[in-house]
C-alpha cells in the first residue's frame, strides 16, 4: 500500500477522495449510532455535505471517458445532487422511511458501489491499495 498515487493526483482526485472516504467513515458510523437524536442530525448533515462535495468533485475528473469527457459513474454524481438534499428533506417532514431508504441507498450505491470500481485495476485507489 502506497499513497505516492493519490499524492501525485490532482488537487480534485485527492479532494474527491478524501472526501469519499470521510463520508464512508461517517455514514459507517450514522448506520451504527442512536437515530433521531442530536448527534445524528448533525453528521447527517455533514454527511449530506460531504456527498454533495464528491458528487460535485467529480464532474472535474475525466480519467474514464466514455461520453465526451465523461463517464458513467457522472450519472450517479446527478443521482447523489438530487438524492442526499431529498434524503434530509424527508428527515425534516418526518417521513423517517423514505428518509432512511434513501440514505442507506445512498450509502451502498454511491459509497461502497461506486468505491469499488475505484479498485479496477489501473485507477489510483488500485495503486493506492495493491501498489503498482
Amino acid at each position: 500500500m502506497t499513497l505516492d498515487p493519490l499524492l501525485s493526483a490532482s488537487p480534485m482526485i485527492v479532494a474527491h477522495t478524501l472526501a469519499a472516504l470521510a463520508a464512508l467513515a461517517l455514514g459507517a458510523l450514522q448506520l451504527i449510532l442512536p437515530k433521531g437524536t442530536g448527534l445524528h442530525r448533525g453528521l447527517g448533515s455533514v454527511w449530506v455535505i460531504l456527498m454533495l462535495v464528491v458528487a460535485a468533485s467529480s464532474f472535474w475528473i475525466h480519467t474514464m471517458q466514455v461520453i465526451g469527457p465523461f463517464s458513467p459513474i457522472h450519472v450517479l454524481s446527478i443521482i447523489v445532487l438530487i438524492s442526499a438534499p431529498l434524503g434530509l428533506y424527508y428527515a425534516q417532514t418526518g417521513q423517517v422511511t423514505a428518509h432512511r431508504r434513501t440514505m442507506q441507498q445512498l450509502f451502498a450505491i454511491a459509497l461502497i458501489g461506486a468505491g469499488l470500481f475505484t479498485l479496477w485495476p489501473g485507477r489510483i485507489m488500485h495503486q493506492v491499495v495493491f501498489g503498482p
